[in-house]
């Protein structure tokens, strides 16, 4: 090689590579996900689970089977023969394909709700995974931890009310059930909220207050568009969460009893709130942005520590401005306050009499010395000086 010879360099524009893979990798999760949603939509788990239902039915006794089908509210079912020793399989088979059948007869029927309470229960009863056209459940006062997994097979579910039970965290699962109108985990032990939540976009009612250890809520909710009732009190949330925000149906926020200190200035993004619960927080003022909310009617700001307040929030005919018992945390503080002056100026009262009688006694002994020289009959020319200390 010469030393003139030119060597050409090949110059490629990275950001071109870069969008080609994003490309392939966009369609990539996108044939994934339509062959995902297939999958669920194929005849394939509903076969799956109706021959797991048989294998299941077949390893029971007969007393059993009985009580199964008296669970599952299959009154048609109480017909059945009971199980002598002699019934052919051929006879068995008809009667399992009787149930699937009777099943399916039950997914066409509405408001089909589960209900379980008690302290007694400790997890979900088998059986429920055969249920999978219910559209409740009312879960409440058990000792169950966790959500089954077969959760998401209810795909008709509508309603989840799972109030004042163990729970200490929500499934991913969650997100399957895209019918879900309301969701109520009150009162349990929620620590985070799970991001696939997010796709229950026909949510209309969350609930999650009283958990205590929930201190943030995942940006993904943002896409519950539809969500009109919003109820995260009584946990650590330091600020809204930004979701919140987001959620520009919303009629109903409660951010009671958590540890706001400052409300957003962009609040009035949710034009159709009705209703605001702030109180005890640690709030000093409300933002002015709150006024341009046309469709606010009441706020309730009782138990802060509130200086400063818009004067369209308080004048306003339409808006019904609560401020029970005043703020009982300022006046705790005034009250402290003046019993705290109150105790320095005793103390500096004292202090001046203790002053008062310390001179008192000192005038006394000087008179009393000076007194004592007069009577002598030489005074003498030079003293000895004496310190004398009195104990009062």
């Amino acid at each position: 090689m010469g030393p003139n010879r030119k060597v050409d360099v090949p110059v490629y524009d990275l950001s071109l590579i870069r969008g080609i893979w994003e490309v392939r990798v966009k369609k990539q999760r996108h044939r994934q996900k339509k062959e995902q949603e297939r999958m669920e939509k194929s005849a394939l788990a509903r076969i799956d689970q109706q021959w797991q239902y048989r294998i299941y039915c077949k390893t029971m006794k007969t007393k059993e089977l009985n009580q199964l089908h008296h669970y599952l509210e299959r009154s048609m079912l109480t017909d059945i023969q009971p199980y002598m020793g002699c019934m052919d399989q051929n006879t068995e088979v008809q009667q399992q394909d009787q149930m699937v059948q009777q099943d399916e007869n039950h997914a066409d029927k509405k408001n089909l709700t589960f209900q379980l309470e008690g302290e007694r229960w400790m997890d979900f009863p088998r059986e429920l995974q055969w249920m999978t056209y219910l559209q409740e459940w009312h879960i409440q006062r058990t000792r169950i931890r966790q959500l089954p997994d077969f959760l998401a097979l209810f795909t008709q579910l509508t309603v989840l009310e799972i109030p004042k039970n163990f729970i200490t965290e929500l499934p991913p699962e969650i997100g399957k059930l895209t019918e879900l109108r309301r969701l109520n985990v009150s009162y349990n032990r929620l620590s985070r909220v799970p991001p696939e939540l997010g796709e229950c976009e026909k949510l209309e009612r969350l609930d999650l207050a009283g958990n205590h250890n929930l201190f943030g809520l995942p940006f993904e909710l943002s896409s519950l568009k539809q969500l009109v009732h919003l109820d995260i009190s009584e946990n650590r949330f330091v600020s809204i969460p930004i979701c919140a925000l987001r959620m520009t149906s919303l009629q109903l926020l409660d951010l009671s009893n958590n540890h706001l200190t400052d409300l957003p200035q962009d609040m009035d993004r949710l034009e159709e709130l009705t209703t605001l619960y702030v109180h005890k927080n640690n709030l000093s003022y409300l933002p002015l942005c709150l006024s341009n909310i046309s469709t606010l009617k009441m706020i309730v700001v009782s138990g802060n520590e509130l200086t400063c307040v818009p004067t369209k929030l308080c004048n306003d005919p339409e808006i019904k401005f609560i401020r029970l018992y005043d703020n009982p945390s300022s006046e705790k503080k005034r009250m402290e306050k003046e019993e705290k002056k109150r105790k320095e100026k005793e103390k500096r009262r004292w202090t001046e009499q203790k002053e008062e009688v310390k001179d008192s006694s000192e005038k006394e002994f000087m008179e009393a010395y000076i007194s004592t020289l007069k009577d002598r009959d030489t005074v003498p020319f030079s003293t000895t000086k004496v310190s004398i200390s009195c104990l009062l």
